[in-house]
């Protein structure tokens, strides 16, 4: 089967690669897992005798229609569709008794289109969050996740994800392991929720907007990047960020997490 280069499609079937992903999700026998990007079903049939159910989900129809009909254990459900417009919380929801109550934990694992990295992080940073999310990324993105501040890697995303997750790039895959071969390496990145999350449930969108309009304006002092982030005039911004202990000549990217969540916490008080 022909890869799709619209849909940025990379298959992997290095046997010992295939299982150190599946290891780093730490998978369990009760687990139900949701695998973004099911593909050629390689990585599914490492996963699924491993966990109680696997739902995949395919955009391609050929792959999907290929998958149903090769599919060996009862325990793989394949979902033909985009896994950035689709819910998961009721994908996953549709796997457990209807009665279960609080939302069943689950986890999510893949081998994801590089073009399309960012907006299923998001989407998988979406409350109620995974108990684990292991995807694997396009090295630089990894990079940009696990950043610290003040450091050249370190944005938007970097502080998102931080808000919400331990961040951690566990290994390397060099750009000859798949076929066919992508123009850059990738790595394995794995996100483990935090026990205290810096925001609420309620927060997250609006943080991840607050914080992408403050990197917009990175190179701004952060006086300068905060009021056009807000549309307050910048010296009543100064005199805020003063007031919370920040240096208004600052610049976003090094201010940590935890400070990008007072200072959007400051500016809905405006």
């Amino acid at each position: 089967m022909t890869p799709s280069r619209r849909l940025g499609q990379h298959f992997l079937a290095d046997a010992n690669i295939l299982r150190k992903i599946v290891d780093a999700l730490d998978p369990e026998p009760t687990d139900v897992v949701l695998e973004i990007g099911a593909g050629k079903g390689s990585l599914t049939a490492v996963l699924a005798p491993r966990v109680r159910a696997v739902i995949g989900i395919e955009k391609d129809r050929r792959l999907a229609t290929d998958l149903h009909g090769k599919r060996e254990t009862g325990n793989v459900a394949i979902v033909e569709g985009d896994a950035v417009a689709l819910d998961w919380h009721d994908l996953v929801a549709s796997a457990f008794p209807v009665s279960r109550f609080p939302f069943p934990g689950f986890k999510v694992i893949g081998n994801i289109p590089y073009y399309i990295t960012s907006p299923l992080i998001a989407k998988a940073l979406t409350p109620p969050l995974p108990e684990r999310i292991v995807f694997l990324v396009q090295a630089e993105v990894a990079d940009r996740a696990v950043a610290t501040p003040g450091s050249k890697a370190y944005g938007a995303l970097s502080v998102g994800v931080q808000a919400l997750c331990r961040a951690e790039k566990l290994f390397g895959v060099k750009a000859g392991a798949f076929r066919p071969m992508p123009k850059v390496a990738g790595a394995l990145l794995r996100l483990v929720p935090l026990a205290e999350p810096l925001i609420v449930a309620e927060e997250s969108a609006r943080f991840r907007a607050f914080v992408t309009r403050c990197f917009g304006r990175r190179r701004k002092q952060l006086r300068n990047a905060v009021a056009g982030a807000t549309g307050a005039p910048a010296r009543a911004v100064a005199e805020g960020l003063r007031a919370l202990g920040l240096d208004p000549a600052a610049r976003p990217e090094t201010l940590p997490p935890s400070q990008f969540v007072r200072l959007l916490r400051w500016s809905e008080g405006l």
